[in-house]
């Protein structure tokens, strides 16, 4: 069926809303609503296609961002799937996002820290929306906690940390069933099972008792200016950073950027991966990406290497 067509006949529908009264004309309008649903998700499978056919063509399969971006996607996985390759900004159902189409692809960027560049010693309501640059491709920023929630509401998905010290030495962690709440739950922190070389630190579990006061599993999200944490004080106005603290943490992604690894400070307020690097030590790069769980990664679209920029 042409686009024409199919426009004619949900102009017809639309109308004969207004035309029957009869029990037998509402019925022959029902059907020609869900034949209405059946042809317009033939079309869009058809400009996907058509899109996938087009990026056959380029070299390497890239596209520049936002070529012919379908606005229905709901986050960089589905872009992938649909044929989009290079990493950049794009635009998804929740707003602007940065994918990460390395790494066997379709990860949504939640978090980079590369340089400095970007203080995160930001408010609630900059959390809230987010910050920074999402599009350059070393660029520091944090996505924003409304659309965290809006992407890990709509199914079960992975968080993985990419971690690199200044020395050069890179660690990952994995979790399953990552899930933020909404904004009237204060962004609580859910998650899984752990996998990976940097240690647990989310959950706190390094030693005995630790958990109790340092893991971050269900904790909300503090800012300087919202407290909402376990401790007597604020730990992101002592932590100079927005995070899920409990009293306070042992994993602390949004510290203070120290460019030379090792720091000494009144509190441990750098970037912090306590079961790699310990609380005085401040990572280099951090990533925080996340990804549909069920995500079937292509063979050929996973080469095995885990870039960090």
């Amino acid at each position: 069926m042409s686009e024409q067509m199919f426009r004619r006949l949900i102009v017809l529908t639309a109308f004969s809303h207004f035309l029957c009264s009869s029990d037998v004309c509402r019925e022959e309008v029902t059907t020609l609503r869900q034949q209405e649903k059946l042809l317009e998700d033939q079309l869009h499978k058809q400009e996907l296609l058509l899109l996938r056919l087009q990026l056959l063509d380029q070299p390497d399969h890239r596209v520049p961002v936002n070529q012919s971006q379908d606005p229905r996607d709901t986050d960089c996985a589905q872009l992938f799937t649909s044929g989009f390759r290079s990493s950049g900004s794009y635009r998804v159902q929740t707003g602007r996002v940065y994918c990460d189409m390395s790494d066997g692809g379709g990860w949504t960027v939640l978090q980079r820290r590369t340089n400095g560049g970007e203080t995160f010693n930001r408010s609630w309501t900059q959390y809230k929306d987010g910050f920074g640059d999402l599009e350059s491709e070393s660029g520091e920023f944090w996505i924003g906690n409304d659309k965290l929630h809006n992407i890990t509401s709509q199914g079960n998905y992975t968080l993985r940390i990419n971690l690199e010290d200044f020395d050069g030495n890179q660690r990952y962690a994995e979790y399953q069933e990552f899930k933020v709440a909404n904004e009237e739950d204060f962004y609580r922190l859910t998650f899984g099972a752990y996998t990976g070389t940097a240690g647990d630190a989310l959950s706190g579990s390094l030693q005995v008792g630790v958990s109790e006061w340092a893991g971050h599993r269900g904790m909300k999200f503090t800012t300087y200016d919202q407290d909402n944490d376990n401790y007597r004080g604020n730990c992101a106005r002592e932590d100079k950073g927005g995070w899920w603290f409990n009293k306070c943490h042992s994993a602390h992604l949004n510290g203070v950027y120290y460019s030379k690894g090792h720091y000494s400070a009144v509190t441990d307020d750098g970037i912090v991966w306590y079961t790699w690097r310990g609380w005085w030590y401040s990572l280099k790069t951090t990533i925080m990406k996340l990804r549909p769980t069920d995500f079937r990664v292509d063979p050929a679209d996973d080469p095995g290497a885990v870039p960090l920029h």
